[in-house]
């Protein structure tokens, strides 16, 4: 028999109540829209039509030895427990290798697990009971630690390209997951909009996930550049943050629809950082270089 999203709604509620129970703590438990649980109830109560926000929280959870907090990271898509949740743990602790190393283990044992089952809880056990041995290993001092072979990793740069971008709530969303995954770049806002991330793979691409998803229509990602490299791959950035890019814009300042970014000048932007060859790829039109 199939399940219906109201099931799934009510299943997560289900395990919400039980997480904050688990952590009555004021700040343990930090929902991304604060109203997203009076939500849903109205959806369930058929008071609103329109489906819900997702829901979208982190739980801040405390380790023995050593002494340290990770902050996990969750986002439910309407479908979970019956589609997988997007988890992502990360601690100041913890350098960037051992995080990557923590998050691909807590991935595989949530895969592990039963479809169907809620597994947010018994994901926060996971962490509390296999975190350590992380973040120990990050301790160890350089002038102690055996030489190892340098690890490679897989250095990503996404071109996105939307229709347009102008709601501050998905600002801030983009803004919020840029920061929580450690990628730099830049998001253009306007008509149309885009957006540069760049970091490791795993996080350039649990970015495009979280953002394109439940119902943002008219966006691509026009065109990935990938590198393997070894370290952490910082010397290949081209932005040192996440920026909000804004130029002068042209059109009918009145109507919202007509607030057209002006091309040129983001080409000029693009030329600076050795990048006008995209100019074409998200447009279809060869960038002219401007005479002044």
């Amino acid at each position: 028999m199939a399940v219906t999203i109201k099931e799934c709604l009510e299943l997560q509620l289900l395990e919400m109540e039980m997480l904050f129970s688990m952590f009555p703590n004021k700040g343990e438990i930090s929902l991304q829209d604060k109203n997203a649980l009076t939500y849903v109830q109205m959806y369930l109560k058929n008071i609103k039509e329109g489906l819900p926000p997702r829901i979208e929280y982190s739980i801040s959870v405390d380790i023995d030895e050593p002494k340290v907090k990770v902050d996990l990271h969750i986002s439910l898509p309407h479908s979970y427990p019956h589609s997988a949740p997007q988890l992502f743990a990360r601690s100041n602790a913890g350098d960037r290798q051992n995080q990557l190393q923590l998050n691909k283990h807590l991935s595989s044992y949530i895969r592990s697990l039963d479809s169907g089952e809620l597994c947010v809880c018994a994901a926060v056990q996971w962490v509390r009971d296999n975190s350590a041995s992380y973040f120990q290993n990050s301790n160890v001092s350089s002038e102690t630690a055996p030489k190892e072979k340098a690890v490679k990793i897989i250095f990503h740069r996404m071109w996105i390209y939307s229709h347009h971008i102008y709601r501050q709530e998905l600002k801030k969303k983009i803004f919020d997951c840029a920061k929580q995954l450690n990628l730099t770049g830049f998001c253009l806002t306007g008509k149309p909009g885009i957006i540069c991330v760049e970091g490791l793979k795993e996080n350039c691409e649990e970015f495009w996930h979280v953002i394109r998803y439940p119902n943002w229509k008219h966006i691509s990602c026009k065109h990935v550049e990938s590198m393997e490299t070894e370290g952490n791959g910082d010397k290949l950035h081209l932005f040192h943050t996440f920026e909000d890019l804004q130029f002068q814009a042209h059109g009918d300042y009145g109507l919202r629809n007509d607030y057209h970014m002006d091309l040129g000048q983001f080409l000029e932007f693009l030329k600076q950082y050795q990048s006008e060859h995209i100019f074409q790829i998200l447009f279809g039109v060869e960038g002219k270089h401007s005479d002044n």
